[in-house]
């Protein structure tokens, strides 16, 4: 076992935790209130992103290892930072929040199915079999994204004032052991991070551009407010680099790095692209 899952695997747990103490049973509600606004979100996510993964992967030629792991990182869900990103952008903090809480717990299941689905087509198109543990992948999600969100969800239900002061606490470990662990991770792989990097990097840069750009299409389409559409772009835009990571790093799934490296050029461009996006909305509102 290497040294980043000991990293990854307790970060992601705590994050998933976090994310946790952050929820309410009626950020799940939402769906019946705002139903155009979390579906047209959700749709982004869980089916427009990946199937513009898989377009950009098979149009930039990537090797089926990067292929692995852009689709892995496009059907990830989105990234409890988004919360923070949307307030800074002056969005919908409360769609942001219910679209992470659903995004978190649906990725549970369709993160292996699409892999699945992504490992079928592109044994096709390569004419071999590509074998993916997606049911071991099914399992690690479950034991550590929802057993966490769970019981941070009842923790916040049933000791509030004690959830808002763990929160405090947590929030400022997570982000700064996450930013470790991408530390690491560029350190120990940092040959094939760089060699990739130019059509990898591009291909990802892509890939978020025309996920924010779908964003964008998705509110008009569905004629929505300029608030929520800000929110969707952002929670469309930003995908849990840390559970793509864990995916592809654990010993009990993929157990390969090369299949985490475009997960970690995805956020260091995510982050880059979105807080150049809050910069020009926040002028403009």
């Amino acid at each position: 076992m290497n040294a980043t899952i000991l990293i990854v695997l307790p970060i992601l747990t705590i994050l998933m935790f976090d994310l946790g103490l952050t929820l309410r049973i009626d950020d799940f509600r939402m769906i019946f209130a705002r139903p155009k606004a979390i579906l047209g979100g959700l749709f982004g996510q869980l089916v427009m992103l990946p199937a513009i993964a898989f377009a950009l992967g098979m149009c930039f030629d990537l090797e089926p290892i990067y292929f692995l792991g852009v689709m892995l990182i496009a059907c990830s869900p989105g990234g409890s930072s988004s919360n923070i990103f949307s307030f800074l952008a002056k969005g919908d903090v409360a769609l942001s929040v219910s679209l992470t809480a659903f995004s978190s717990v649906l990725t549970l299941v369709t993160i292996p199915m699409v892999m699945q689905w992504t490992g079928e087509l592109l044994g096709n198109s390569l004419g071999m079999a590509i074998e993916l543990p997606v049911g071991k992948l099914l399992v690690q999600n479950l034991a550590l994204m929802l057993v966490p969100i769970v019981l941070g969800i009842a923790i916040r239900a049933k000791w509030y004032a004690f959830s808002q002061k763990l929160h405090d606490k947590l929030s400022k470990v997570a982000f700064p052991g996450l930013i470790v662990l991408i530390s690491i991770f560029f350190i120990q792989n940092y040959e094939a991070i760089f060699h990739s990097f130019g059509q990898l990097g591009l291909c990802v840069t892509t890939l978020i551009l025309l996920a924010m750009g779908g964003g964008v299409l998705i509110t008009w389409i569905l004629k929505l407010q300029q608030k929520e559409q800000r929110t969707i772009v952002i929670e469309i835009g930003m995908q849990n680099a840390a559970q793509a990571i864990a995916a592809a790093t654990s010993p009990f799934v993929f157990n390969n790095d090369l299949i985490a490296i475009p997960a970690i050029l995805y956020a260091l461009m995510m982050n880059v692209i979105l807080l150049t996006y809050v910069t020009i909305v926040r002028r403009k509102v």
